[in-house]
């Protein structure tokens, strides 16, 4: 039998009675302090490893079984430490199972870890390659793209080029064809002419008793070249003023006689007036006049064309912008061309430096070298609103026009409040659309054709001289001509420009000074005696004033420099011929 415990003994020790464990280090007490033995269990403290909790709960009984020994009778303690051993071997032996199956768990998912790292490389290493794959798929097909643009420029450029040959010799067949026509034809007229004279003067007495169905034949054709003119020259029928026409049929004057001028320059403005009516036909169908938005872009036009001035730099400015005015989406670009003509035109309403005409006559040039249409369109402005442009001059009859205001109406004076303005304010604005004119005929630039350049300028001298009558209107016109294109047309033509000259001389001024007699007209002489100092002091010899832009860009010798190097060559999205520009409305 197990004896009781004398009362000196001290209590059964509790293992676990006053076990204090923090995160990292685990501590024992005991809960007694009257003997040494607690006293000395009280003062030492054991470091507990966390490897296991049952190692360590075995290691702190077994010392706790030798203290013991000493203050608890001997049969007692051994049975409690044998109990508390067993316990802990159980529980040390749960431990390990525990810590077992933990390491079998983690080698597992350490495994499964590997496995799919492995499985996401080999993933990734697919991904890598297909993506370089796709790459270089993309870059061979680039370059293929690539060779394939460059193949089909080059092949655009040698057809273009070889376009531009062909046109270039068409035009050379044309312009020969057209010579040995005109030749032909003069030599028809001259014959006929010759014939007509002889005619004449052998049946004379036929003629005059055929003169009233002649004078009656004559009425028809004036009332209908009349009608024509009127049409032609300020866009709106004049029957009223015609009315007279019909009924007269006695007049000291032929009305047969009363439109002066060459037959082919006739015919050219016949053309150029078409495709301008055209224009303005559907210009107004598409009721663009009353839009703001659009009389907003006809202001943006007038602005840029106010800047122009007489420098390189500003000319190539200038340019540029109208350019990409004329490219517009918002509208089509006959409609911004169009806008451009009527701007330009009406600015050289009133006088301007010679310097600034000059400078507009580049940027004409320029702008019709890549949109060519716009030349015909512009000549159109200006035959309608001076008709010395063409040339031809309108004689005054009686048999023609109701009064003298019909008269002058037909020529291009203007209304205002319903008084026709003065011959001095009608010359004035004449002068103004001459210069605009002759600065454009005489503008030449280094590898830009100009369509309407000295050659032309050249033309309108020969019809002028040979088909207009001498008077304030023609003489101011002929003048204007000379100061502004005479130095440029004595550059090429050289010694027949002087033959022009002598015939101006002998036969045109002669003409004048006799019509200045006869009127009494003071504006008259001094025109006179201006194209008559012009001639004898040599004057075209000397360089216009304003001739020369600023910056060394001359007439004769000017670069383009715009953004695109080939943008004052006939591009050939620019080439398109009057009617295909017509699908824009």
């Amino acid at each position: 039998m197990i004896q009781s415990q004398p009362t000196h003994a001290k209590p059964p020790l509790d293992v676990f009675a006053y076990w204090a464990c923090n995160s990292e280090l685990r501590f024992c007490k005991w809960p007694f302090s009257d003997s040494d033995d607690e006293s000395d269990l009280h003062d030492r403290c054991h470091l507990m490893d966390k490897a296991g909790v049952a190692e360590d709960a075995f290691f702190e009984l077994t010392r706790l079984h030798q203290l013991a020994v000493k203050v608890m009778p001997k049969k007692h303690g051994k049975v409690e430490v044998r109990n508390q051993i067993s316990a802990l071997e159980t529980d040390l032996m749960h431990e390990k199972k525990k810590s077992a199956s933990a390491i079998v768990r983690v080698e597992k998912y350490v495994e499964s870890r590997r496995e799919m790292d492995r499985k996401l490389d080999i993933q990734y290493q697919r991904n890598i390659a297909e993506a370089l794959d796709n790459h270089m798929t993309a870059v061979q097909r680039d370059h293929e793209h690539r060779s394939q643009i460059e193949e089909r420029r080059i092949r655009n450029e040698a057809a273009i080029e070889e376009a531009r040959k062909e046109k270039a010799l068409q035009e050379e067949k044309l312009r020969q064809e057209k010579a040995k026509a005109e030749a032909k034809v003069k030599l028809e007229l001259a014959a006929k002419k010759r014939a007509e004279e002889a005619k004449l003067a052998a049946l004379e007495d036929e003629r005059r008793a055929a003169k009233e169905a002649a004078e009656k034949e004559a009425i028809e054709t004036s009332t209908r070249a009349a009608s024509e003119v009127a049409k032609e020259a300020t866009g709106h029928h004049i029957d009223a003023s015609l009315g007279i026409l019909n009924g007269s049929k006695t007049d000291g004057q032929s009305s047969g006689n009363i439109l002066k001028a060459a037959e082919n320059a006739l015919k050219l403005e016949q053309e150029r007036l078409q495709k301008y009516k055209e224009f303005e036909e559907k210009t107004k169908a598409l009721g663009l006049s009353s839009n703001k938005d659009f009389q907003r872009h006809e202001q943006q036009f007038a602005r840029r064309i106010r800047q122009i001035s007489g420098t390189k730099e500003n000319v190539r400015a200038k340019v540029n912008e109208l350019i990409k005015m004329f490219n517009d989406p918002l509208y089509p670009q006959p409609i911004n061309v169009a806008v451009f003509v009527k701007k330009i035109v009406a600015y050289f309403e009133v006088d301007q430096p010679s310097k600034v005409t000059f400078a507009c006559g580049h940027v004409i040039v320029f702008l019709t070298s890549q949109v060519p249409y716009a030349m015909d369109l512009l000549l159109a402005e200006l035959h309608r609103v001076c008709i010395y442009t063409v040339p031809k001059h309108i004689s005054y009859s009686k048999s023609a026009f109701k009064s003298k205001e019909d008269y002058y109406k037909m020529i291009g004076y203007q209304e205002e409040n319903g008084k026709i303005e003065s011959t001095e304010a009608y010359l004035k604005r004449l002068a103004c659309y001459m210069k605009l004119y002759a600065a454009l005929v005489q503008t030449e630039a280094e590898g830009i054709q100009n369509p309407h350049g000295l050659k032309e300028g050249w033309a309108w001298l020969a019809r002028f001289l040979n088909a207009l009558p001498a008077n304030v209107y023609t003489g101011v016109a002929l003048e204007v001509i000379l100061q502004m294109a005479g130095f440029a047309l004595f550059r090429r033509y050289r010694s027949q420009f002087r033959k022009i000259l002598k015939n101006i001389s002998g036969n045109f001024l002669v003409a004048l000074k006799a019509q200045g007699e006869k009127v009494k007209e003071p504006k008259l002489k001094q025109v006179t005696g201006n194209i008559q100092y012009y001639i004898e002091k040599n004057e075209f010899l000397q360089e216009p004033e304003g001739w020369k832009l600023q910056g060394s860009l001359l007439s004769g010798s000017m670069v383009p420099e715009l953004d695109d190097p080939h943008s004052y060559h006939y591009p050939s999205n620019y080439s398109r011929s009057y009617q295909q520009y017509s699908s824009y409305y």
